[in-house]
């Protein structure tokens, strides 16, 4: 039977400048909440969020008793476009072509007007502008929401030897390199869903070499596995034994009967 080492890559401890994740049930992550209006990207001091986590999306600074109205139009992939109003001279809201109800204002729009996500999820990914209308002007933010699913790596070998590392259903596709460099054949598998398996195979000839790590790059965090080269010596060995014990076998009958024949 084949060998496994495996491990699920995560990074709990994340979120976002002007944003904020609550942990719920960790599944998948969210890169970068973008600044289209400066062209920034928030990197500091929470970079990643972890899905399965609430996020939360924040409006302008601005003090809340100069806003009129505040309004977060969301732009899904596939979806049309969904828009949440708040107007404070009625204390009224209206939400118009929403039909997720993961997004949801955070708390009372007329107290903070931020934006959560409740369960953060693939389909997330888009862009989310907040505008505000105050007696000085309009002001805006928006976030091109990017959702990265994270990997499981397993590193084990087959029966002829060679040494598989698979990284299984990433968001985006992971990198696989090899410590010692060995006759390596990878390939990337979609999924359907955007996210991605990535395989790499190896083969080691050098029997000096005796044992071979897997480093695996992503964006939800890297990750290394290793295996002992020699037990894939071993196990070649005890295959060519084990058919060497069968074929004598063979010929040990087969030359019985012929001298009993004889």
């Amino acid at each position: 039977m084949p060998r496994f080492l495996s491990t699920d890559l995560a990074d709990p401890e994340s979120g976002m400048i002007r944003s904020k994740c609550r942990k719920k049930n960790p599944a998948m992550e969210v890169l970068h909440l973008e600044n289209r209006n400066k062209g920034e990207v928030f990197s500091s001091p929470f970079p990643v969020c972890t899905c399965g986590y609430k996020g939360i999306l924040s409006c302008p600074l601005i003090s809340l008793t100069t806003v009129l109205v505040t309004t977060w139009e969301i732009i899904l992939r596939d979806k049309p476009s969904c828009t949440r109003a708040y107007r404070r001279d009625t204390n009224e809201t209206r939400a118009i072509n929403c039909s997720d109800e993961t997004i949801s204002w955070d708390s009372r729009p007329d107290q903070n007007p931020a934006l959560q996500i409740d369960r953060v999820a693939i389909t997330h990914d888009g862009y989310y502008r907040c505008e505000v209308v105050t007696t000085h002007g309009h002001f805006y933010h928006g976030y091109h929401l990017t959702v990265l699913v994270p990997l499981k790596v397993t590193l084990f070998q087959l029966e002829n030897g060679t040494i598989v590392c698979r990284a299984a259903a990433g968001k985006p596709a992971a990198q696989i390199s090899w410590t010692p460099g060995g006759d390596c054949h990878t390939v990337e598998e979609p999924l359907g869903n955007d996210t991605v398996t990535v395989q790499s195979l190896c083969r080691w000839e050098d029997h000096r070499v005796f044992k071979v790590s897997c480093f695996v790059y992503h964006l939800t965090g890297n990750r290394n596995l290793s295996i002992e080269q020699n037990s894939v010596s071993n196990f070649s060995f005890c295959m060519k034994f084990s058919l060497y014990q069968r074929s004598y076998g063979r010929m040990k009958k087969e030359c019985m009967e012929n001298f009993t024949q004889g």
